[in-house]
């Protein structure tokens, strides 16, 4: 089943392509055969052995690779909220660290940080843009974010929803004509066709802004796009894949929540026009 996120589709670790499944395959368990009451004894005895001994990523390393490419975020944040101005270089210089990230078939802890590092300067410094808009905007956008992401983990790890290959299907396609629209829209507004502050999200449709609609479709299609990320995370932990492809999975989930947290920010503010 394909992720909506490149970050795990271009990395050998978590791919379904024929020529990458089997890849890790996971070091079978020491035969007991023959061992005596002692040796078995002690060999139960002994301490489980840790990622790094192993070398093979497990849901706690990967959580502590998340947890520290949000902490860089964070800390980016701040300076983008201090110096706004650094947002438009920002994302310009991540977007080509997320290209360098996708493409690397070996994840890079150096990389995977610089471009958390770079993406907070870019999502702190529209967060203050729009927080001089309409005050309090943020901390309801951080707030909305966590309830998504929270949900979306807690039904995932209680097993109530799970990728499936017809809804990640309908998903791709939604992404595609999501991509088409805004990339359209963006023309309109560059070239002044259309001149309201969030172009053909601002038209009405039902006395709705089209930005309201939109924005609650996508936030459902970033929540599923969650749950594909935490099932290519599973899968890699599954195959055992080597401990350094939790950074893959620390650098999809980033890109994830900053899509969803981006849009629950743009949905806000065309609520509050």
């Amino acid at each position: 089943m394909a992720s909506s996120n490149p970050a795990f589709n271009n990395s050998p670790a978590f791919s379904d392509r024929p020529n990458t499944a089997g890849k890790f395959p996971i070091t079978p368990a020491p035969s007991t055969e023959g061992m005596t009451a002692e040796q078995l004894t002690e060999l139960y005895s002994r301490p489980s052995a840790t990622p790094v001994e192993t070398d093979r990523m497990t849901y706690e390393d990967t959580m502590v690779k998340v947890v520290v490419s949000f902490a860089i975020l964070l800390v980016g944040a701040a300076v983008g909220w201090i110096f706004p101005v650094l947002a438009i270089p920002a994302a310009i210089v991540g977007f080509v660290l997320a290209l360098v990230n996708i493409f690397k078939k070996k994840p890079s802890p150096a990389l995977v940080l610089s471009y958390a590092a770079v993406e907070g300067i870019f999502v702190g410094g529209i967060t203050s843009f729009f927080e001089s808009q309409f005050q309090g905007i943020a901390l309801q956008a951080v707030i909305g974010t966590f309830v998504v992401v929270g949900v979306t983990l807690a039904l995932f790890a209680s097993g109530k929803i799970r990728a499936s290959k017809r809804a990640t299907k309908i998903f791709l396609i939604a992404m595609v004509g999501y991509l088409v629209f805004s990339v359209v829209n963006v023309i309109l507004m560059a070239t002044g066709v259309t001149t309201d502050a969030f172009g053909l999200r601002s038209q009405p449709v039902f006395g709705i802004p089209l930005g309201v609609i939109l924005g609650v479709l996508v936030i459902i299609m970033a929540a599923y796009s969650l749950v594909l990320d935490f099932d290519s995370i599973q899968k890699g932990v599954q195959r055992g894949a080597p401990r350094a492809y939790g950074w893959t999975g620390a650098f999809g989930i980033m890109v994830t929540v900053v899509w969803l947290y981006l849009e629950i920010l743009r949905l806000l503010a065309i609520m509050r026009r």
